[in-house]
């Protein structure tokens, strides 16, 4: 009979009891089942990413209300996988538009080395001192080490100022320079980027001469050369050959002479070496 829930009242007890069947056999299962279910939506967006060979191009972001990952691939459409649950699509961020740099056809685009200037660079410490203020009046503790060797191996053989003459025998000879050691023929280096403003015959006992203007009061010189190889109006960097050592001029042997002039007046050079 029906009762006021619905359900039938038996009219008497069941003839037999009913058996319960137990299931002894364990049901197949999904082996990577349990391991789907360990992982979180965005594992499983990322690991979806990688197996589709989209790597590191990959741009993953994440929604105020869900997961999204915009995968941006050039010249397709975006792929997008979203979570299960309500998803405000994220717009790709496009590329910041890069502006035009032109130049007019007859400007001059220069890479060179001398043009790189850095603090670790000794040219660069040179322009430096003198872009600021006049060689005068750079101190010994500031300059020394500005200015490169002017030859590869460098043996001073008489220095700077008063000695005895080595033409004339006679003391109270002022040498204006350091005579370094070197075969006739060794090449000569400039000491530093600058300008040559001489090259020639030097009257006074040079010889054949090389100056080199350094800027702001700055120059070096190289005398009693055998051979030049640089010429009025060129510009040389730090360490480029500009000559040949010789034995030119008032000269004893082969040898190399080396002045520097701050503002027409020649200095210790062991101060800027």
């Amino acid at each position: 009979m029906q009762t006021s829930r619905g359900r039938r009242r038996a009219a008497g007890p069941s003839p037999t009891p009913r058996v319960v069947e137990v299931i002894s056999a364990e049901r197949p299962r999904d082996p990577h089942r349990e391991a789907r279910r360990r992982r979180g939506p965005f594992r499983q967006i990322t690991e979806f990413a990688s197996a589709s060979g989209i790597g590191q191009k990959a741009g993953i972001a994440l929604a105020a209300t869900g997961l999204v990952l915009t995968v941006t691939v050039p010249s397709t459409s975006p792929v997008m996988a979203t979570s299960t649950t309500d998803v405000v699509p994220a717009v790709a961020a496009q590329p910041a538009q890069q502006p035009e740099i032109s130049a007019e056809a007859g400007a001059r685009i220069d890479f060179s080395r001398s043009a790189v200037v850095t603090k670790a660079d000794p040219d660069g410490k040179l322009k430096q001192l003198l872009s600021a203020q006049s060689a005068g009046a750079v101190s010994r503790a500031a300059s020394v080490g500005s200015l490169g060797a002017p030859l590869a191996s460098l043996t001073m053989v008489s220095p700077f100022g008063y000695r005895v003459s080595p033409i004339t025998g006679g003391y109270g000879d002022f040498h204006r320079g350091e005579d370094f050691a070197a075969q006739c023929g060794t090449s000569v280096l400039a000491a530093a980027t600058g300008t040559v403003t001489f090259v020639g015959w030097h009257d006074f006992g040079g010889g054949n001469r090389v100056v080199i203007d350094h800027g702001n009061g700055l120059e070096t010189t190289y005398n009693h050369l055998s051979g030049f190889n640089a010429q009025e109006g060129q510009t040389v960097g730090r360490g480029d050959v500009i000559a040949y050592s010789g034995t030119t001029g008032a000269s004893t042997g082969c040898h190399l002479h080396f002045e520097v002039q701050v503002n027409g007046e020649v200095v210790d050079p062991t101060g800027w070496l």
